[in-house]
């Protein structure tokens, strides 16, 4: 019986989080600070992914030619810069990648 009242609760526990923003959706009005501040979210939580795999290696920083992360991901930066076109950005960061690889 115990295990029935666990799945439940689960299921409420993962289930009320992504209902609840749909259910208040027209009810709740945003500031228009708060609007803007929050499309900002997914580029932060981008940025901080990307920085983390890049230069951290086996739980140490690693800023060293060896990081072909980190080598491969300032390539794709320049390119980004340069280019302003994602295509670009991510066939010159994944060339750059397993040519790294590849050359070991």
């Amino acid at each position: 019986m115990t295990e029935w009242l666990l799945i439940a609760g689960m299921a409420v526990v993962t289930f009320l989080p992504r209902y609840l923003p749909f259910a208040l959706a027209g009810k709740v009005v945003i500031p228009p600070l708060i609007a803007r501040a929050l499309g900002f979210v997914p580029i932060a939580v981008l940025t901080v992914i990307i920085v983390q795999s890049a230069f951290i290696r086996q739980g140490e920083l690693s800023l060293s030619f060896d990081n072909h992360y980190l080598v491969a991901s300032v390539i794709a930066f320049f390119a980004a810069l340069f280019t302003k076109q994602l295509n670009w950005t991510i066939l010159l960061g994944l060339i750059t990648f397993a040519l790294l690889k590849l050359f070991q």
